[in-house]
């Protein structure tokens, strides 16, 4: 009879990109003992899991596919079950992961997590930082149970997303730049300098792209990084224009530039808090997303997941 460990060990070595070596790791147990596990199980199904070549594991077969989709949700569903029961024995701790870019984590996330840990000292509070879709596919798996970043996490069936403040842009360039004492910026003329600028897999690059497009204008992106400081580090050195979102801008550890605010010259992005729609949120979660998003309360996200208090 199929057990449960069986559908945790095809998940793990799924996660770890069929490596049965690291999964077995991950699992604390031996190789032979995954490899023998997986076979029990295909014996039960009568079909094969994964494709092979050799004894190396390639992909999964297209009922495996299927059976991998199963497993996932029964270990979605295990670990839902795992935290009803925290919930009401041990209401006051636990261990929460936030996935979100770097921006956010530095300049948006502090004060809330900061309030979140003064609140709830007994919680363990992991940050992972990635783009946006690093970000989503990562409360997709359930690696973080919640993820903070711009549009396109919202493009995911998966997850509720619930849009949380919205943000605008500003260039920052040395004191004795021309621009500085150019007058009203205009694209035509941002697209005349070097630019420095987020990485194009941020929504805020993709957006940025298409602004200058619709213009008929292509823009001179002479270096583009994840990190609002090190884009800040670059034009410190002189080598471009920063285009940064207007949160990351302070004026005490960035005095050596001048910020330009551009939000006249690009539409607002949108910061979104993802939850995954059938995950079971502590008390604790539901603090947390109120600290970074007021309007969203216990009521509210219920409200927004079709659940009830």
């Amino acid at each position: 009879m199929m057990k449960l460990h069986q559908l945790r060990y095809l998940h793990e070595v799924v996660k770890h990109g069929l490596n049965i070596t690291n999964a077995a790791d991950a699992l604390y147990t031996s190789q032979p003992g995954v490899s023998k596990q997986i076979q029990l199980i295909e014996e039960e199904l009568g079909l094969q899991i994964f494709k092979r070549n050799g004894k190396r594991l390639t992909g999964l077969t297209e009922p495996g596919a299927q059976i991998l989709s199963l497993a996932s949700q029964v270990m979605r569903d295990i670990e839902n079950i795992k935290r009803v029961g925290d919930e009401f024995s041990d209401v006051e701790s636990g261990t929460f992961t936030i996935a979100t870019t770097h921006t956010q984590a530095r300049y948006k996330l502090p004060a809330a997590v900061k309030a979140f840990m003064a609140k709830h000292p007994g919680v363990k509070l992991n940050i992972h930082q990635g783009n946006p879709s690093q970000v989503a596919e990562q409360v997709v798996s359930g690696e973080a149970d919640i993820g903070i970043a711009t549009e396109s996490i919202s493009g995911y069936s998966e997850l509720l997303c619930l849009p949380c403040y919205h943000w605008n842009r500003c260039v920052v360039v040395p004191h004795d730049h021309p621009l500085v004492t150019g007058g009203l910026l205009t694209l035509e003329k941002l697209a005349s300098y070097p630019l420095i600028t987020y990485d194009f897999a941020f929504t805020g690059g993709t957006l940025v792209s298409k602004t200058f497009s619709d213009a008929g204008l292509t823009p001179n992106v002479v270096l583009t990084a994840i990190d609002a400081d090190v884009i800040k580090t670059y034009v410190s050195l002189g080598l471009g224009v920063g285009l940064l979102a207007n949160m990351a801008y302070d004026p005490e550890r960035d005095m050596n530039l001048t910020r330009i605010d551009v939000s006249h010259l690009f539409p607002d992005s949108t910061t979104y808090l993802g939850v995954r729609k059938d995950a079971f949120l502590r008390g604790y979660m539901y603090s947390f997303i109120e600290l970074i998003a007021p309007h969203f309360n216990r009521a509210a996200v219920n409200a927004a997941l079709k659940i009830s208090d």
